[in-house]
């Protein structure tokens, strides 16, 4: 059965998935790069913006897990770029230049319209008006019976796990203290939503653990 599953979403150990004031120069925040120093190291995540090497390991073993079975993508609208409100025009077409990483369609939420993209490597973006729910849905059905990953950012996490929609999450948590940001737990009652600790495991760079849904 196809489930939703945030892999490898990384958090500082005050827990803060982003840094304040992200912009352009800064994607994932003030100090955000930081937290990302474990995925960085390894091979999947090297092989896939056409870097040789990396890891192999426990570090690796979770990138390499978290793109298995992945049929569609869900992202929050800051996971896609810096632009607030209406689109000025079409030439903002993500982070990652003409081949994004993806190879799968990727369901982008938005409160303003715009046409898919259609991207090298078998990625299209669509963006969904209509909530987290309409996203799932149309995430599910292009998934065709393969799993939807949330790829973040925190904010869309947060709605997702607040409606118990989320099946699995792996989070890797870093060494590093942020202080300020988007935090993903404030405010949230995880066992009273009905999710639990399934596994951990502590590298030299990150703590993995996974909470899955009762």
């Amino acid at each position: 059965m196809s489930k939703l599953r945030v892999n490898a979403f990384t958090l500082s150990l005050d827990g803060y998935g982003a840094g304040p004031d992200q912009d352009l120069q800064n994607p994932l925040g003030v100090g955000g790069e930081t937290l990302h120093k474990w995925a960085w190291s390894t091979r999947t995540f090297r092989e896939m913006f056409g870097e040789e090497g990396g890891a192999t390991g426990t570090d690796e073993d979770f990138a390499a897990r978290s793109f298995e079975n992945v049929g569609a993508w869900i992202l929050g609208r800051n996971m896609f770029g810096p632009i607030r409100g209406e689109w000025p025009d079409d030439s903002w077409k993500g982070w990652w230049g003409d081949n994004p990483p993806y190879h799968v369609p990727v369901f982008v939420l938005t409160h303003h319209k715009r046409e898919p993209i259609v991207m090298e490597g078998g990625t299209t973006f669509h963006f969904v008006t209509d909530g987290i729910h309409s996203a799932l849905e149309q995430a599910k059905a292009a998934a065709d019976g393969k799993d939807v990953r949330v790829g973040g950012g925190v904010a869309t996490i947060r709605q997702y796990l607040q409606e118990k929609l989320i099946d699995e999450m792996h989070l890797a948590i870093a060494p590093v203290l942020l202080g300020a940001g988007e935090n993903l737990f404030a405010g949230l009652d995880m066992p009273k939503l009905g999710y639990q600790c399934a596994e951990q495991v502590a590298t030299a760079l990150a703590t993995h653990v996974v909470i899955n849904r009762v």
